[in-house]
């Protein structure tokens, strides 16, 4: 990514859409991953002044008089990181009850509001959240994708496409924050990413839970890293510390409250009774995974298992990212019975919709490797959308019943 040229983001339509209708617009997600950058573009055109709470000063008059503080603020405001002040909720509130003229207040959050019980309900009804994730691939490359859309039609075409091979580790290795991204070399992005992960710990996790043992926390993700695109298990995740398991468990929903981590629930349905129940965890960013295991692209190309690990995560990352534009309501889980059946990711549209998503390194798929995917269609009935098995391989096909096999590189490029 060149340093300074600004890279449209897929959810500017929505945040426009949303300050047209509603008194307050929240844009949340990772420090840095751009909601800054973004709600200035979008303000600047709509005449927001902008206050930043990270100012010692004006964090500091926001915590003494939050009513008053809120009060004196302009027609148009954008307040950024306003979770560093969590009683301007009640405040912001309070303001909108009085007047709800609409696009008020464009706020941006570095912590998850929705796990933040008190902070979502405070403006309930009056405030929209809109999720701002690091760049998805397809906004670096600047290509408009079409797979979500693909594969809810179930309309993936036969076409030839050139493979990624080493590209492939270097997307992963890459990740999608924007400072990262623009530095010069490899070496100069993992450091970023690094003391990235020092300075969240030390601010962002300081404002949401006393911890006495911070340092526990890089040790902590970096050993998600490693595990990122498995199921979740506490007492592995606990075993390196001298913690107790719900501890741990505490300090994982912490990490997931900063973006750092996610938690991906597992599908289920009446038709079949013996799911597996346990969510997945995947790490926020590869990019970050594999800055704090010390991973560049040649190391990840050779080691296939942590190559297999990073690339189901990179996929679900990228889907996500897409998704935060796409007009209608994408949820994601992951589809998983005890008799062996998964996939790594289920895609619903509504209620209407099931499609599956299954990621492999490798660059052939043959019919077997289905066998998740076909279990997935029987379990969905007329839900089914399309299944479709995403490889490092040349060439789009269909193999039959709503299944298809497509290159890794078609989620950010037209069929």
């Amino acid at each position: 990514m060149a340093s300074g040229k600004i890279i449209p983001r897929l959810v500017e339509p929505r945040l426009v859409e949303a300050l047209d209708d509603s008194p307050a617009v929240l844009i949340h997600g990772p420090r840095q991953s751009g909601k800054t950058t973004l709600a200035q573009i979008v303000g600047k055109k709509r005449g927001y002044r902008y206050f930043n709470l990270d100012d010692d000063v004006l964090r500091g008059a926001a915590e003494d008089d939050p009513m008053g503080f809120v009060g004196d603020l302009p027609d148009r405001v954008i307040l950024d990181e306003v979770q560093r002040v969590p009683a301007l909720f009640t405040a912001l509130k309070s303001a909108i009850d009085s007047d709800r003229s609409l696009g008020r207040f464009l706020l941006t959050g570095s912590a998850n509001v929705l796990l933040v019980p008190k902070l979502a309900d405070s403006l309930a009804g009056r405030m929209e959240i809109i999720r701002l994730f690091p760049f998805a691939q397809c906004e670096l490359d600047k290509k408009e994708s079409t797979f979500l859309d693909a594969l809810f039609s179930g309309n993936f075409k036969i076409n030839k496409y050139e493979r990624l091979q080493q590209k492939l580790p270097q997307c992963i290795v890459a990740g999608g924050y924007p400072a990262a991204l623009a530095r010069n070399t490899p070496r100069r992005s993992a450091a970023w990413y690094r003391d990235y992960v020092d300075a969240i710990v030390q601010r962002d996790v300081r404002d949401l839970a006393r911890i006495a043992s911070l340092d526990v926390l890089p040790r902590l993700l970096t050993l998600i890293g490693r595990q990122t695109s498995r199921l979740l298990n506490i007492s592995e995740l606990a075993g390196p510390f001298q913690i107790s398991r719900p501890t741990i468990r505490d300090y994982v929903t912490l990490l997931e409250k900063v973006f750092l981590v996610d938690e991906l629930p597992p599908w289920h349905t009446n038709r079949l009774s013996r799911l597996v129940k346990t969510p997945k965890l995947h790490i926020g960013d590869t990019g970050l995974a594999a800055a704090l295991l010390g991973v560049n692209a040649q190391d990840l190309a050779a080691d296939r298992e942590l190559l297999g690990q990073f690339l189901e995560t990179f996929v679900y990352q990228e889907l996500r990212r897409q998704s935060s534009g796409h007009e209608d309501d994408i949820r994601f889980h992951h589809f998983r019975d005890k008799d062996g059946y998964e996939v790594d990711l289920v895609l619903e549209k509504g209620t209407r919709q099931v499609a599956g998503v299954e990621v492999k390194a490798a660059a052939s798929v043959s019919s077997s490797d289905f066998r998740g995917l076909r279990k997935l269609a029987s379990a969905a009935g007329n839900r089914f959308a399309a299944g479709v098995i995403l490889y490092d391989g040349d060439i789009s096909v269909s193999f039959g019943d709503s299944l298809y096999a497509v290159p890794i590189r078609r989620l950010w490029e037209a069929g």
